[in-house]
């Protein structure tokens, strides 16, 4: 990576964040130890079972943040003691947590990824203590990364290939959702953030213009304008509705712009913060170019999203680009991802190292879960390079992409496909074997331009915001099976 996140300690690791979990998880792991299942080997599978928005695919991000606090497990005096205070916890307990080494198997889709509900999106294997324990944390930046990629990328797209900036820090949940909302806004198609510590931690490009306090502090509006441009004559955007974009704003702008010119300089664009938009850009185009100054950009901010962008730009709006902020950086219309951590398949304590498959059995079909250790696959179409379909197969099952591979849906095992001409991808990655990372994340830039490549394959009907096509996640045949003589041999007890 060539990020400045590389070349200092990351946030997680500054910060000890291994006590950032549920209780539940430090009860249940003394509880494990107490009974013999400690260093059983469990499986667990981290996934989401609805996109939000109602819409047809998700964005993987979060994961490096993961693999940070994954690194950096440990417990100090201070957490020992605390625990210890509690009086519910056993030495042997307490001493293992003082002795801790992570030593879990972790696989991973890459941030950037098109994701879809129920496959897996990060898995753990190892001792059920540690497995189970590093939950909250796993989901946490799973959750809150890919949630605000998602919006970050639907707003992305409505925008139609005008450039998006994440202005939303002074809105977030608190300093880390402003720090790790931009950087997720980043990797799904954002052109950069006002958060100049997302900058400065993982290369996210820092933007801005100025505040309507600025053109406030000076005598005049016209005196605030020179001012900036006196600072900043080649990337002067001047923001014009602090009085009236049309009547003073505009015509202010343009005689610095004018200004700007005649001694050799650039001007960048003008900001409207506030108004009717649509007719307000329309105007100031129209005064701009007739202005001699078709140059400059406009750009528009003010509790945007994707339906407001997409209705501005049906409406004819003249705006070159847009900064989003409370409805991006909090995904205010829907502000739950929803991902969750279940147990897939367990040793016991007799073959601690043997795995043997768990289902969660529900009256709500939805949260019935896959049983067993698995790995999703994506399969493009051989002569488009599209997306067909995901399956969800046993670990140990490999596609052969070269043979004919049936897929079908499983809700109606009758619609079948058998496809012939197809690439068979597998999705998750290594990211820990044993404890030891292996994993090395790329750029922030490279997961942008693989985001942005990914997408192209997947289907334009999938990505519409209304009644989405719904892209079909399959279970292997043998998954299919298992899951079948489980929930036969669960109902006939």
């Amino acid at each position: 990576m060539n990020t400045a996140a590389n070349t200092q300690p990351g946030l997680f690791a500054a910060r000890n964040l291994t006590m950032l979990v549920d209780f539940y998880e430090l009860t249940m792991a003394n509880g494990f130890l107490e009974n013999g299942l400690g260093n059983v080997t469990a499986c667990f599978d981290l996934f989401f079972r609805k996109v939000p928005d109602q819409g047809g695919y998700a964005i993987m991000a979060g994961l490096e943040q993961a693999i940070d606090y994954l690194k950096n497990l440990r417990f100090t005096e201070s957490d020992i003691q605390y625990l210890r205070e509690k009086g519910i916890f056993s030495e042997a307990f307490l001493q293992y947590l003082a002795d801790f080494e992570f030593s879990c198997d972790v696989w991973a889709i890459p941030e950037g990824t098109p994701i879809f509900p129920h496959e897996p999106l990060v898995t753990v294997r190892g001792p059920a203590m540690q497995a189970q324990f590093v939950e909250t944390m796993l989901l946490l930046t799973v959750n809150h990364q890919s949630l605000i990629a998602t919006k970050a990328n639907r707003i992305v797209r409505a925008a139609d290939g005008r450039p998006v900036m994440e202005f939303g820090s002074r809105r977030a949940q608190g300093s880390d959702g402003a720090l790790y909302g931009a950087r997720a806004a980043y990797i799904a198609g954002a052109a950069g953030t006002a958060c100049a510590i997302c900058d400065r931690e993982f290369g996210v490009p820092a933007l801005g213009t100025m505040a309507h306090s600025w053109v406030q502090m000076f005598p005049t509006e016209l005196d605030a304008f020179r001012a900036y441009a006196k600072v900043y004559p080649d990337a002067c955007t001047l923001l014009v509705d602090t009085y009236h974009v049309l009547k003073s704003g505009v015509p202010n702008a343009i005689t610095v712009f004018k200004e700007l010119k005649a001694a050799g300089h650039t001007p960048q664009g003008i900001r409207i913060d506030s108004g009717d938009i649509a007719y307000l850009s329309k105007k100031s185009r129209m005064m701009l170019d007739e202005a001699g100054l078709p140059e400059v950009k406009i750009v528009a901010s003010n509790s945007l999203d994707e339906y407001i962008i997409r209705d501005l730009l049906v409406q004819g709006a003249q705006i070159d680009s847009f900064g989003v902020g409370e409805r991006l950086v909090t995904s205010r219309s829907e502000p739950v991802f929803g991902g969750v951590y279940k147990l897939a398949a367990a040793g016991t304590a007799e073959h601690p190292d043997t795995l043997i498959p768990k289902i969660k059995i529900s009256e709500n079909a939805a949260k019935i879960t896959n049983p067993g250790f698995k790995a999703p696959w994506r399969l493009f179409d051989g002569e488009t390079g599209m997306a067909i379909a995901d399956v969800i197969a046993l670990a140990d099952e490999v596609i052969d992409d070269t043979q004919p591979y049936t897929i079908f849906d499983p809700e109606f095992t009758y619609k079948r496909k058998t496809l012939t001409n197809f690439r068979a991808v597998r999705l998750q990655v290594p990211v820990f074997e044993k404890g030891r990372c292996v994993y090395e994340s790329p750029s922030i830039a490279e997961m942008r331009s693989y985001c942005m490549e990914q997408l192209g394959t997947i289907w334009d009907e999938v990505m519409r915001f209304e009644n989405p096509h719904a892209y079909y996640v399959d279970l292997s045949e043998p998954l299919w099976k298992l899951k079948r003589e489980m929930l036969d041999k669960y109902f006939s007890e």
